[in-house]
């Protein structure tokens, strides 16, 4: 049998089953493959459910609020997703009358949507026999055709393109792209790769050559920076300063506490005017959280004050006084969720 055949076999008797998949409904597998980006199918899965039940159509998700998106996203991170999936639905909703394009350059040219996620949708829901590259590909296609060329040079994607392209099943397109998905999930994964129970190892170029360990190839390192964060709670018991952040930066959209951010991981405690504040500010706790180009040190410090204090703090631009009862209507990045759920809020 040829590689065509063996992972076709391997996926009828061994697919996952998974919601998206009893479906060809563009909306829900284009769903899918958003939140499935940067997140496992066990993590991705609550979500699914939470958002096709909230919005069991395109219309639906057009017109929700884009903080209630983000509510719902809670959790995912990446939080460009959310905001590019709430754009091109209303664009879809508004422009096309909710009708998704069938094919795979169209669908390229709608906000969020890039050539993995278009060959994706294009291939499960629409049948086109297009290759949905993504790291299972990279990683499938390399051991079993022995390909060495770094996955960092920008000549290699169309490598792996033109291979896809010849290899792929024009009657079941969808299907075959979701078998390398699936084979590279479970058993040909990154480490603790499973060779003695994969459908290819007959024929696997790599696992022949013993070299399946060092492939596929990816040399370049993403540059990770630092940064510092100081958020501060003021509260008076019952109620709390929130800020909105806003601008091209982590965390677009979402609701924080004010943040002071710094050089180090010292706080100047120049910040604020009134130097009585100043000594009322005290530490509540830190956390290291990692993204996927950036570090964030992250401090939270509390500052009480009376109600007419937080009233004038919160004119600021962008913070929002709020009730600490009605906290979950907002959405908030991990970190903020993560204290706001501790006991320091209980």
């Amino acid at each position: 049998m040829n590689f065509n055949s063996l992972i076709l076999a391997y996926f009828d008797e061994n697919k996952r089953d998974l919601p998206w998949r009893a479906t060809n409904d563009p909306f829900k597998i284009w769903l899918s493959e958003i939140i499935l980006q940067q997140t496992r199918v066990d993590q991705g899965m609550k979500f699914y459910h939470d958002f096709t039940c909230e919005f069991e159509t395109i219309f639906d998700l057009a017109a929700a609020d884009e903080q209630k998106v983000l509510r719902l996203w809670q959790g995912l991170g990446y939080y460009s997703r959310a905001r590019n999936l709430h754009a091109t639905a209303m664009h879809l909703a508004q422009e096309c009358n909710g009708i998704f394009p069938t094919d795979f350059a169209e669908l390229k040219k709608l906000k969020g949507i890039g050539d993995y996620t278009a060959a994706a949708i294009a291939s499960i829901a629409f049948q086109q026999a297009v290759p949905a590259v993504d790291g299972n590909m990279y990683r499938v296609f390399s051991r079993y055709f022995n390909i060495e060329n770094d996955l960092s040079a920008s000549a290699t994607k169309k490598i792996f393109w033109d291979i896809g392209m010849e290899v792929i099943d024009p009657k079941r397109p969808g299907d075959f792209n979701q078998a390398i998905m699936d084979l590279g999930a479970t058993i040909c994964t990154p480490k603790n790769f499973q060779c003695d129970r994969c459908p290819l190892n007959e024929s696997c170029e790599a696992l022949r050559l013993n070299k399946v360990a060092t492939l596929p190839i990816k040399t370049k390192k993403t540059k990770v920076s630092n940064r510092f964060f100081h958020f501060i709670i003021m509260e008076d018991q019952q109620r709390v300063i929130l800020s909105k952040r806003t601008g091209k930066d982590v965390w677009q959209n979402l609701y924080t506490f004010p943040l002071i951010e710094t050089e180090t991981d010292l706080l100047d405690h120049g910040w604020v005017i009134d130097k009585q504040l100043d000594a009322a500010l005290s530490f509540v706790s830190e956390e290291k959280h990692i993204l996927s180009h950036q570090n964030l040190f992250i401090k939270f410090w509390e500052l009480p004050l009376k109600e007419e204090e937080l009233i004038d703090l919160s004119t600021l631009e962008n913070n929002l006084f709020v009730d600490l009862d009605s906290l979950d209507e907002f959405p908030f990045p991990k970190p903020i969720e993560k204290i706001i759920n501790s006991k320091y809020f209980d």
